[in-house]
């Protein structure tokens, strides 16, 4: 099966539709993170073929969570996921992809430009020093780190009503155990995602 025919099989589990020239999008942006990944280890996945549904897939669960934001932030973005994807499945949404790793960050700047995605900016830079000259609506990150480290960090780049989207493996019992007090959690949001035998969850948190 092509990457392009499992994205369609997977989609509509996913309960989202993608024009072809989107998925040839992530096609390419799939091509370039394997042709990447051999020099500068921007993922543990190795085989092209695993990785439809481990990045991709998984990436795209985000996009149906993204209603009421323009303007999404993701932290710790690494070889791109989730932001890459959700840029390409929602080109109406500015998205700034973060990382404080040079190298994960020229091949970022890469696909950007390869893909041509106008509406993503890539930024080097730590998430604690990191001053843009406007807030985000949404805020999310895949493997950035504990739920209480990721609000403490982002605390100043949220704007008023906005929200936090951690994307997590098993259920984060502990971790929501230890957010500070201004901030509540909304949901915790079961994600199946096709083709992975995996447990995820979405974590959405606002600010009380």
């Amino acid at each position: 099966m092509t990457h392009i025919a499992e994205l369609k099989a997977g989609l509509p589990a996913l309960q989202l539709e993608l024009s072809d020239a989107q998925l040839s999008l992530l096609d390419g942006y799939l091509t370039l993170l394997a042709k990447w990944n051999h020099t500068y280890n921007l993922t543990a996945v190795r085989e092209e073929q695993r990785m439809v549904s481990y990045h991709l897939l998984d990436s795209l669960t985000l996009v149906p969570h993204l209603a009421g934001g323009n303007r999404l932030l993701d932290v710790g973005s690494g070889g791109g996921m989730p932001g890459i994807p959700a840029a390409i499945a929602r080109p109406d949404l500015q998205v700034v992809v973060l990382d404080a790793n040079h190298k994960k960050t020229t091949f970022l700047r890469q696909a950007v430009i390869e893909l041509g995605l106008s509406n993503v900016e890539v930024i080097t830079d730590r998430v604690e020093a990191y001053q843009p000259a406007e807030k985000f609506d949404r805020i999310t990150s895949r493997a950035f780190s504990e739920l209480t480290e990721f609000v403490k960090l982002t605390g100043h780049l949220l704007a008023e009503g906005g929200q936090y989207l951690a994307m997590k493996g098993v259920y984060p019992y502990e971790e929501i155990s230890l957010l500070p007090a201004d901030i509540a959690v909304s949901e915790v949001i079961p994600v199946q995602v096709p083709g992975l035998e995996a447990e995820r969850h979405l974590v959405r948190m606002v600010r009380r």
